[in-house]
């Protein structure tokens, strides 16, 4: 995306092949993304080392304060503190990754930088790769710990389900298997969206202001600062909204129908006896 006024905006769906390592393309939104995952994993060591040795600075005590916010809203969502601990790794990792990559997208390189004719760097949320991998791994994790909560044949059973003794679970069980693929889609479409029509949005102001771009880019770049984090945010809570859906308990309304079926049919015989 461009961050200064071109004389032309240029914008580009799919990430761009900077070299190839053999056979792998190295697109410019991977290069990014390293970079994100780098710093994400260098403030996590840095934050650990600072709660081991007391020596908090900070940036140190800023992340600390975010982890445990997020953990808490995990046991909150959850109603479980040990499931809460499980999932943590995985959903925060995925809120700061986001966040970060979300916010080097900002960088005035990104975009602007040309390595023959294509952009350096690009803005590795707003690659459908990146998503959409994003996705798939929820989407796993979901039916991981739903086999751990109803197992293998249990789980298969949420979907599947013999037409001839309930239709009706049955085509409730094929809706929600529809649902399953349609969560991780919208998932990373969402996410997608929201992030490249932003950029977007910043390469047409930059083009449409020309020379008082100094002066109208910093308000909607901090907008973008706060919508980046919203998206992360959102990101992580439909992530363990998801894995506690899947993994929540089956309830048998069946055999309760059943019994509240024979009661009320066994109450009127009772009635009629008496008269």
């Amino acid at each position: 995306m461009l961050f200064a006024a071109e004389s032309k905006i240029h914008v580009s769906l799919p990430a761009e092949p900077i070299f190839h390592i053999g056979s792998l393309p190295i697109t410019n939104s991977m290069l990014v993304m390293l970079a994100a995952y780098a710093i994400v994993i260098a403030l996590m060591f840095k934050t650990a080392n600072a709660l081991r040795t007391g020596r908090k600075s900070r940036l140190a005590t800023a992340v600390h304060w975010m982890f445990e916010i997020l953990l808490n809203t995990i046991e909150e969502v959850t109603g479980d503190k040990e499931k809460a601990r499980r999932i943590a790794p995985l959903a925060i990792t995925m809120f700061f990754s986001v966040l970060v990559g979300y916010w080097l997208g900002l960088l005035p390189i990104v975009g602007a930088v040309k390595w023959h004719g294509h952009e350096l760097f690009r803005g590795g949320i707003t690659d459908l790769n990146f998503t959409f991998a994003l996705a798939i791994i929820t989407m796993l994790t979901v039916q991981v710990y739903a086999i751990k909560q109803h197992g293998i044949f249990g789980n298969a059973k949420r979907y599947f389900i013999n037409p001839l003794k309930d239709p009706a679970h049955s085509f409730e069980g094929i809706l929600e298997l529809i649902a399953e693929f349609s969560r991780g889609t919208a998932l990373s479409l969402r996410l997608f969206g929201n992030v490249f029509a932003g950029e977007v949005l910043i390469a047409v102001i930059a083009f449409l202001s020309q020379w008082i771009t100094p002066l109208s880019q910093p308000f909607f770049l901090a907008f973008e600062l706060f919508i980046g984090f919203i998206q992360s945010y959102v990101f992580f809570m439909l992530t363990i909204v998801f894995i506690s859906l899947g993994s929540a308990p089956v309830e048998h309304h069946k055999e309760d129908a059943e019994e509240s079926v024979s009661t009320q049919t066994k109450e009127p015989v009772g009635l009629g006896s008496k008269a």
